[in-house]
């Protein structure tokens, strides 16, 4: 039974572009196992507290993916191989200093809303307003934690781009 008001072609272009995002998903989650059990120095209590609340963050998307591509009478792609294959964001070491795990993260980020960014153009395209709303919800998540994390890099005299404040 079609409980969609979109026909099939409509939907796979979307769930297409969602597996490519589940894909993504599933290795930065990786990445971010990795970094949580691997983080060492000085910054160790606050990284390790804060890998653990974005890999439990993106354990949840994982699922909520899965489950809208199902919604979509789709299947979830959901073997790791295939992920390795298709995810646009790859493996890393875990011996990094903690800087550079979240400067791999942010480019991660990167990768994870320009995914998002064609997944929106799709629904958009085919009017799959629930795939919208999700994936937006997710485009704002994920543009917090970037900010957060790129202002951590950040040493304590650099200062936002204060020509364009206004006070």
């Amino acid at each position: 039974m079609n409980y969609l008001t979109r026909n099939k072609e409509e939907n796979l272009l979307v769930a297409r572009e969602l597996n490519q995002l589940l894909a993504d998903y599933h290795i930065y989650y990786q990445k971010l196992r990795n970094f949580h059990w691997n983080v060492v120095g000085e910054n160790f209590f606050e990284l390790h507290e804060k890998f653990e609340n974005m890999y439990k963050d993106a354990r949840v998307k994982i699922d909520e993916l899965a489950e809208r591509i199902l919604t979509l009478q789709f299947h979830p792609v959901s073997r790791y191989s295939r992920y390795l294959k298709i995810a646009s964001i790859s493996e890393t070491s875990p011996f990094q200093t903690d800087r550079d795990m979240i400067l791999v993260l942010l480019e991660d980020h990167k990768r994870l809303l320009y995914q998002m960014n064609i997944v929106i153009k799709k629904a958009n395209k085919v009017s799959d307003e629930g795939t919208v709303d999700l994936i937006g919800s997710y485009i704002k998540d994920l543009e917090k934690t970037s900010w957060m994390l790129n202002a951590w890099t950040k040493n304590k005299v650099e200062q936002l781009k204060a020509d364009i404040v206004l006070s």
